[in-house]
C-alpha cells in the first residue's frame, strides 16, 4: 500500500509538472499541423499531377479553405437541367437555371502542398485529416496513393506513416465534382481545414474519446469517459478543469476492455450548459507507458441531461423545452463553403439576437467550427448526415456511394462530434425516395441501429416529406423522433398514428420574401410570381408545398406534443431560387430569415417577436417611399412582442389593433390594411398590457441619395490573415433618413493592414461577382466583407459612389 501510494504521488507530481509545461514542450507529444497555406492550384485533369516531381509553378497560389467556384462567373448554361423536382411535388421535366447557384462548381482539379513536419521521427504516427473535400477526393503523399474518399461533405482521415519521411514531403489531392450531384450549391474544392497529426505510437486514437454524464443533479454530476487507446499495457489519467481552468478533479485507471479504458469522474456542484447557459469543462487526457507520458488529448465537454417523452415532449435539464430553430446550407454567401469562423460567428450572432436556439444542418455534415461555436455560443443542434440515401434525386448524387460509404460516413460523423454538448439528435437523411417500400423502412432501421452503436445517448430522426406514406409502411414509426417536413395538414393524424407521443417540425415554413422588396396588393399566396424575379417581404407567400410562419406558430403554442421546428431557412443561400427556379437571372434562394448578405428581412422581426424573450422588437413595415403610389392602399404592418399598438400617418392616427386569434395572421402580427400612401412620417406606438404607451418607432420619406454610411459588426480584428469584419453600407438624404429604394453602384478599396474579400447585396437575381470591389446596392443596402492580414495595424475602407458623398471607416487589427 506504501509502494501504491509513493507510485501515485510520482504520478501526480508528474502529471503537475506537465500541465504546468508549455505548449512547445506537449508538441513533443503530439503537433497538429495545419495545412492552410503554401497551396498550388489548378482546375483541371493532370495526369502525373501526384508525382512529386511534377511542374506546378504555374499554377495559382491559394490558401485552404478554398472554394474555387465561388469566383463564378454566373453562367445560365452551367446547371441547366431539365429535371421534374419530385420534392416539389412536380411531375413534368421542365427547364430549371440556378439550381445548383450557376456557378463552375463541376469537373476536377487539382491541389499540391509541400511541407515538413516539426519534431517528425520513424516511430511517430502520421495522421492526415481532412474536414471536407468537394467531392470524390483522391489522396497521394510523396508520389504513392494513399486512399480515397467519396462523400464532399464527411471527416476522414488516414494513417499515413508508411507514407511520410523525414524533411519535405509532397501532397497532391485530386478532386472531382460531377453534374447533377447536388440539389444546391455544393460548392468546390478543400473547402475545410487539411491537418496532418504527428504522434507516439502509443497514443489515444483518432476521435477516440467519449464524453458522457449520464448522472446529474444539483450537487454532483457523473462523468463518463470512454477512451480507445493503440496501446497494451499502460495507464490514463483524466483531469476535469472548469471553464476558468481550475482543476476539478482527476481519476487513473488502468483497466483496460479490449483498447478501451473506462472512467467514471465526479464533478461537485455541477453548472449544466444550455443555450441560456453555455458553461464548458474541459478533460485532459494523458497515456502513460511506465513513467512515460506518451499521449495528450484535451476535450471540451459540458454537462446537460436531455429526455424526449411521450406527450411531454423535449426536456433540457428537467425543463421542457421548444426547439426554436434554423436550417442552414453550408454555404456562407459570398464567400462561397470556404469555411471562416468569424463568419460562422456572425450569423450565430445574428441568430442569437432573434432568439433562435437550435441549428439543423441540411443536409450535411457541420463543420467542426460551426459546432464549436454553438457550444460556446449556446445553440442546440440537429447534426444531419445525408440527403439521399440508395434511392437517388439527382443523376449523381450520394445512391452511388450508399452502400459502400453510409457505415463510414456516419461512423466518422459520431465519433468526430459526439463530444459536443450542442448537438441533442442526430439525423440520418432528409425527405428520401426510399420512404416509400419496404426496403426503406430497412435502410431506416439499419441507420438508425448504426447511430446507436455509436452514440446510445441520442436519438435519431429524419426529415420526412411523404407522411401519408410513412404511417403506412412503419418507416416514421421505427424513428426516435418522427421529423416532418412541412404538411402542417397532418401533424394530427401523425400525432394519433405514430407511437412516440410527440412530433417535430423537422423543416417548416418555406416562405419566400426578398429583403425591401414589397407587392401589392398584399394577398397570401403560393407560387406566386413577379416580372423582376423577387418575392414581396410581406411575408404572405409560400411555395405550393409550403406555408407561411404563421400556421407553424399555432402549432408550436398550441400543441404541446410538437417540440419544435427548424425553419427553413435561417440565412438565403446559393441555389434553389424557388419560385423563379425556370427564370433567369435567379440564382440563390428567398426562404432565408436573412438574405445572402446577412441582413434581416422584415421575416426576421417576426420571429424575433416570438423567440427572444428578453429584448424589445418593433419593427414596421414596409418602408414610406413609394412615389407614384399617392392615395393607393398600402398596407402596414407591425411585428413586435406587445399585443397591441396605433398607427399614425403624419400624425393622424390609423386606430389601434389588437393581436386576436380570429386568423393565424391576426394572433402574430398587427395588420393595418386599408392604409393609402402619403409621403411623410409613418409612427407606431406600441401599448403594455395595461394599455401604456411603452414603446414608438418611425419610418420617413426619404428624398435623393445623398451620403454613404458604414456600419462595421467589429471595428478590431485578430490579425490572423483570416479574420473578418462585415462592413453594412447605406446611403442617406440630406436629413439623414435611409433611402430604402437606392440602387446606386458602388466602388471599395481597403489599404493598410487588411484586404478586401467580398461583397453581397442580397439580391438573388444579382450577376455581379462577390471578389470584385464594386457592387450595386439592392433595396438601399449592401455589404462588404474586409479581412484582416497577418500584419497588425490600422484598415482603412473607402466606399465611392458616382454623386455621393464617400463612406470612409477605420478598423484596427491586433495580435
Amino acid at each position: 500500500m506504501i509502494i501504491n501510494n509513493l507510485l501515485m504521488h510520482q504520478i501526480r507530481f508528474l502529471f503537475f509538472i506537465i500541465l504546468t509545461c508549455t505548449q512547445v514542450s506537449f508538441s513533443q507529444l503530439r503537433t497538429v499541423k495545419e495545412l492552410d497555406i503554401n497551396w498550388k492550384f489548378q482546375k483541371g485533369d493532370f495526369e502525373n499531377a501526384f508525382q512529386v516531381d511534377f511542374n506546378d509553378s504555374k499554377w495559382e497560389n491559394i490558401s485552404v479553405p478554398h472554394d474555387w467556384a465561388i469566383y463564378g462567373p454566373f453562367d445560365k448554361d452551367i446547371d441547366k437541367q431539365d429535371v421534374a423536382i419530385v420534392q416539389n411535388g412536380e411531375k413534368v421535366a421542365t427547364e430549371k437555371t440556378g439550381r445548383t447557384g450557376a456557378l463552375p462548381h463541376t469537373g476536377s482539379a487539382w491541389y499540391r502542398n509541400k511541407f515538413t513536419l516539426p519534431n517528425y521521427e520513424n516511430r511517430k504516427k502520421v495522421i492526415l485529416l481532412f474536414e471536407g473535400a468537394m467531392s470524390e477526393p483522391q489522396i497521394y503523399l510523396n508520389g504513392k496513393k494513399v486512399g480515397a474518399w467519396a462523400y464532399g461533405y464527411s471527416y476522414f482521415y488516414f494513417d499515413v506513416s508508411e507514407f511520410i519521411k523525414e524533411g519535405e514531403n509532397t501532397l497532391a489531392v485530386k478532386l472531382t465534382n460531377k453534374e447533377f450531384a447536388s440539389r444546391w450549391y455544393p460548392g468546390a474544392g478543400l473547402y475545410r481545414k487539411v491537418s496532418v497529426i504527428v504522434k507516439n505510437k502509443e497514443s489515444i486514437n483518432q476521435w477516440g474519446t467519449f464524453i458522457t454524464t449520464p448522472f446529474i443533479n444539483k450537487d454532483e454530476a457523473k462523468v463518463n469517459i470512454k477512451t480507445k487507446a493503440s496501446i497494451k499495457n499502460g495507464s490514463l489519467i483524466t483531469t476535469i478543469f472548469d471553464a476558468d481552468g481550475n482543476q476539478i478533479s482527476t481519476d487513473k485507471t488502468s483497466i483496460e476492455f479490449g483498447n478501451e479504458f473506462d472512467q467514471n469522474i465526479k464533478v461537485q456542484n455541477p453548472r449544466l450548459w444550455s443555450p441560456e447557459t453555455p458553461y464548458l469543462y474541459k478533460a485532459v487526457s494523458q497515456l502513460f507507458v511506465g513513467n512515460d507520458l506518451k499521449d495528450e488529448v484535451s476535450t471540451r465537454f459540458g454537462i446537460r441531461d436531455i429526455k424526449y417523452e411521450a406527450n411531454k415532449g423535449f426536456s433540457l435539464n428537467g425543463e421542457v423545452t421548444k426547439f426554436k430553430g434554423v436550417c442552414l446550407h453550408h454555404d456562407l454567401g459570398p464567400l462561397g463553403t470556404a469555411i471562416n469562423k468569424a463568419a460562422l460567428r456572425r450569423q450565430l450572432t445574428i441568430l442569437k439576437d432573434m432568439g433562435c436556439n437550435a441549428i439543423r444542418s441540411s443536409h450535411n455534415m457541420p463543420s467542426f467550427e460551426q459546432l464549436e461555436l454553438c457550444d460556446e455560443m449556446g445553440f442546440m443542434f440537429l447534426a444531419e448526415s445525408f440527403d439521399e440515401w440508395a434511392k437517388p434525386k439527382v443523376k449523381n448524387g450520394y445512391h452511388r456511394f450508399f452502400n459502400d460509404y453510409a457505415e463510414k460516413d456516419i461512423v466518422n460523423l459520431v465519433q468526430a462530434t459526439r463530444n459536443h454538448p450542442s448537438i441533442v439528435m442526430w439525423s440520418s437523411g432528409n425527405e428520401v425516395p426510399d420512404q416509400r417500400g419496404e426496403a426503406g423502412v430497412k435502410r431506416a432501421k439499419w441507420l438508425q441501429d448504426i447511430f446507436h452503436r455509436e452514440d446510445p445517448t441520442r436519438p435519431v430522426t429524419v426529415g420526412m416529406d411523404q407522411v401519408k406514406a410513412t404511417m403506412e409502411s412503419g418507416f416514421g414509426a421505427l424513428l426516435d423522433v418522427p421529423g416532418l417536413n412541412y404538411r402542417v395538414h397532418l401533424y394530427e393524424e401523425a400525432y394519433k398514428k405514430f407511437p412516440q407521443g410527440f412530433i417535430l417540425g423537422s423543416e417548416t415554413a418555406s416562405t419566400v420574401s426578398s429583403r425591401g422588396v414589397y407587392k401589392f396588393p398584399v394577398v397570401q399566396e403560393k407560387n406566386k410570381q413577379y416580372e423582376d424575379f423577387q418575392s414581396s417581404s410581406y411575408d404572405l407567400e409560400a411555395c405550393s408545398w409550403s406555408n407561411v410562419p404563421d400556421e407553424d406558430f399555432v402549432l408550436q403554442d398550441d400543441k404541446p406534443w410538437v417540440i419544435g421546428e427548424f425553419v427553413w431557412t435561417g440565412f438565403d443561400y446559393l441555389g434553389e431560387p424557388t419560385p423563379y427556379d425556370e427564370s433567369w437571372p435567379s440564382r440563390s434562394s428567398y426562404f432565408g430569415i436573412s438574405d445572402l448578405a446577412g441582413l434581416p428581412k422584415d421575416r426576421f422581426y417576426l420571429y424575433r417577436s416570438r423567440w427572444n424573450k428578453t429584448d424589445e422588437t418593433l419593427h414596421i413595415l414596409p418602408h414610406w417611399n413609394w412615389e407614384g403610389r399617392e392615395g393607393e392602399i398600402t398596407p402596414v404592418f407591425v411585428y413586435t412582442n406587445y399585443d397591441s399598438a396605433e398607427l399614425f400617418v403624419n400624425g393622424k392616427s390609423m386606430g389601434i389593433q389588437k393581436k386576436n386569434a380570429s386568423t393565424p395572421q391576426n394572433r402574430y402580427r398587427l395588420m393595418w390594411m386599408d392604409v393609402k400612401y402619403e409621403p411623410g412620417n409613418l409612427k407606431v406606438v406600441a401599448f403594455n398590457a395595461e394599455g401604456i404607451p411603452v414603446a414608438e418607432k418611425e419610418l420617413k420619406t426619404a428624398g435623393k441619395p445623398y451620403k454613404i454610411i458604414l456600419d462595421p459588426d467589429r471595428k478590431t480584428l485578430h490579425a490572423d490573415g483570416k479574420d473578418l469584419s462585415y462592413v453594412t453600407v447605406s446611403v442617406v438624404d440630406k436629413n439623414g433618413i435611409p433611402c430604402p429604394k437606392a440602387t446606386n453602384q458602388l466602388k471599395f478599396k481597403v489599404t493598410g493592414h487588411g484586404k478586401y474579400r467580398a461583397a453581397c447585396n442580397g439580391d438573388a437575381t444579382s450577376l455581379e461577382m462577390f471578389h470584385l470591389p464594386t457592387m450595386k446596392l439592392f433595396s438601399g443596402k449592401l455589404v462588404v466583407l474586409v479581412q484582416s492580414t497577418n500584419e497588425s495595424g490600422t484598415i482603412e475602407l473607402f466606399v465611392t459612389g458616382h454623386g455621393l458623398k464617400s463612406g470612409n471607416l477605420k478598423l484596427n487589427s491586433t495580435d
